[in-house]
């Protein structure tokens, strides 16, 4: 890279960062790589544990404020505790893992990752299979250890809360994860880390936030998902009716926020749709 110096202001002759190359759709030479396969077995241990602790607040709160129980109301972490124990195991495991699988720990996650081309095909597949039955264990694991609290308290199962309509769920099933999915991108962007090097920012932090402040906003609407593994895992260990009504939303609304985040991101706020244009007009045509 060369710089030229005018005065105070500096202007930048080439590119100060380097884009990584797309993935190819699919790559059979992944399948021979032991580093494949322990991305895999991080993503599901990672989400393992995300369900593991979440699901035990979840429930540790609604044993601690059941009028039963406790008169009072105001005891146990409440909602804004709830958000912090998602929000912080996010934060916690996407810096114990993103060296290692990319720290996912959720399907929208990669597939919004992957419709960018950031992952192939196989690996996708793979980490969303890892991350489903990481968290169905996850959530096995508290049954296990609570099983009476457990099913008297929900299971911790997401479901569309009474007074709000399907689309309000959906709504903020979309918008939520587009927020997650949108910082996941802001924060692992080359141009950003180049270009913001002396802003010293730990790429898990604020996506760990992310999920803290969608949480806050999303609890009452729909318990949130934003992460269909999380729903998934929930349902099939609870597996209540009420688990299974309006579950759909859940992936749904997910997999469209994620698909939104990185179209914005990768065609909007990156120009893709420009690049590519300039590239396609640069190009001699008979």
């Amino acid at each position: 890279m060369t710089k030229e110096v005018v005065g105070e202001k500096r202007s930048f002759s080439g590119k100060d960062y380097q884009d990584p190359p797309p993935e190819p759709l699919f790559d059979a030479t992944e399948l021979g790589k032991w580093s494949f396969y322990r991305a895999i077995i991080a993503e599901f241990i990672a989400t393992l544990l995300f369900l593991y602790v979440t699901v035990m607040t979840v429930i540790g709160y609604k044993s601690q404020t059941d009028p039963k129980l406790n008169p009072d109301q105001c005891a146990g972490v409440g909602i804004l505790g709830i958000a912090w124990a998602f929000g912080g195991m996010i934060f916690i495991l996407v810096y114990c893992t993103a060296g290692i699988s990319g720290g996912h720990i959720n399907p929208a996650v990669t597939f919004g990752l992957f419709l960018a081309r950031k992952v192939t095909l196989v690996r996708a597949v793979m980490y969303m299979v890892a991350q489903c039955l990481g968290a169905i264990c996850g959530v096995a694991l508290v049954k296990s250890f609570q099983s009476s609290y457990y099913t008297r308290y929900g299971g911790g199962a997401n479901g569309l809360s009474d007074g709000y309509s399907i689309g309000t769920g959906v709504a903020a099933e979309i918008i939520g994860t587009f927020v997650l999915v949108y910082t996941v991108f802001s924060a692992t962007d080359p141009k950003r880390s180049a270009r913001d090097s002396h802003v010293p920012v730990l790429a898990p932090l604020p996506i760990g936030f992310a999920v803290f402040i969608v949480h806050l906003a999303t609890i009452p609407i729909t318990g949130t998902g934003i992460n269909p593994a999380r729903s998934l895992g929930a349902a099939i260990i609870f597996n209540k009716d009420k688990a299974w009504d309006h579950h759909w939303i859940f992936w749904v609304g997910p997999f469209a926020g994620a698909a939104i985040a990185a179209f914005y991101h990768q065609f909007v706020l990156r120009a893709g749709a420009v690049k590519a244009l300039g590239s396609f007009r640069s190009q001699p045509h008979v």
